[in-house]
């Protein structure tokens, strides 16, 4: 394996499963975050030494140089759902990318694997869309040999998916909104998004879409969510007025909502086909039945040890 990584946004819900996976590897491991005392809980992941935490920001050159130096491999995880705190798509998914993947490139990083998502196109009606299409061609215009992945929607015990609308359905409502209850997604599990990133670390200059071995629609994963939380309510898709009319005060139900983020949800979230899976990687894509039941069992009448029927 590498002798030294650099993962530059690891902190978050995915980073830390990967920073665990890779520890597990033995590699040296610097994790490259905007706020390095929230970053400490990935210390323990890795042995005594193992894991290094510098505090730094992908704009930054000077922080990326540090993080970079001697590195022989690099992962960027950074992304952002909404502009916030004066970060813009733009900033982050494109300059931010294209400023790493140049830092990496004098550097003399030998391996670089990108996080982007399914729908990243520049072309897309969305800014996220598109910030992550332009994000990919310029980190491959820097580094040709990059690795580019594009997850569907991720979950796993910290999301903030399947906990967010698990604990939409047990708030006392008595109809469950549904926005784009037709979109139809391919939930992946985070460990099985972590595990691909790491072998694509060996597969450079490749994209590939990790996707689960099921497609919901929206409703169809609610529906789910009530069956695993054992709490069963009417479900009322919202008329695509509604949602717009929502999304325009960027709130719905449950979550926040952009406009942004209103118009991917317009459009499918699922392997194309076009590119290799996990199962290039000789991954086996994990059931989200097989794993979510347990983390949401403390949404139950009751909590977690509850009978699961309602």
């Amino acid at each position: 394996m590498h002798a030294l990584v650099t993962v530059i946004g690891g902190s978050g819900f995915i980073g830390t499963v990967f920073v665990e996976q890779l520890a597990r590897t033995g590699a040296r491991i610097r994790v490259l975050v905007r706020h390095a005392t929230a970053a400490q809980h990935l210390r323990p992941l890795g042995d005594l030494g193992q894991i290094e935490i510098l505090g730094g920001d992908i704009r930054s050159e000077a922080a990326l140089a540090e993080a970079l130096a001697g590195a022989s491999a690099a992962v960027n995880l950074v992304g952002i759902l909404a502009p916030a705190g004066g970060a813009s798509f733009e900033a982050i998914h494109v300059f931010g990318a294209q400023l790493a993947a140049d830092v990496a490139r004098r550097q003399g990083v030998k391996r670089f694997v990108h996080m982007s998502a399914i729908g990243a196109d520049p072309a897309s009606e969305s800014a996220y869309g598109r910030s992550k299409g332009e994000g990919e061609a310029r980190v491959r215009q820097s580094l040709p040999g990059a690795a580019i992945v594009r997850p569907s929607l991720v979950f796993g015990a910290n999301d903030g998916f399947t906990n967010r609308f698990a604990a939409l359905i047990a708030a006392p409502l008595p109809v469950i909104p549904v926005v784009a209850p037709r979109t139809r997604f391919q939930p992946v599990f985070v460990e099985d998004v972590a595990a691909g990133m790491l072998a694509a670390l060996d597969r450079p200059g490749e994209t590939f879409e990790f996707g689960g071995p099921q497609i919901l629609s929206m409703r169809e994963i609610f529906g789910a969510l009530m069956d695993w939380t054992g709490r069963r309510k009417p479900l009322a898709d919202m008329p695509d007025a509604g949602a717009r009319l929502l999304a325009a005060f960027g709130f719905l139900p449950g979550a926040p909502l952009t406009r942004d983020q209103y118009r991917m949800l317009r459009h499918d979230n699922i392997v194309s086909g076009a590119h290799p899976g996990l199962e290039s990687l000789g991954i086996a894509p994990t059931p989200m039945a097989a794993v979510a039941p347990a983390w949401l069992a403390r949404y139950r009448r009751g909590g977690r040890f509850a009978p699961a029927a309602a």
